[in-house]
């Protein structure tokens, strides 16, 4: 099995297991933001979006965690 370059800017759209597979330091992040569902069988079907919006995060609150998601992946850098 051939492993996916990782994307360079973490969005919405993207299931929650490609983020943290690709990008392991954003976990910490999400949970601190209360999005505990990163290990769950349904992160890798599931965008961030849509679990984020499950857990009853607002369009700014995504927002700003995506903000700070990419601030720690570009640390990484």
């Amino acid at each position: 099995m051939t492993q996916k370059k990782p994307k360079d800017k973490i969005t919405k759209d993207m299931t929650l297991g490609e983020v943290v597979t690709q990008h392991p330091e954003a976990a910490m992040v999400m949970m601190k933001y209360g999005l505990h569902c990163v290990g769950c069988h349904v992160a890798f079907s599931e965008t961030v979006e849509q679990g984020a919006t499950a857990h009853g995060f607002d369009e700014k609150k995504i927002k700003k965690m995506l903000k700070e998601i990419n601030e720690a992946v570009s640390k990484k850098k």
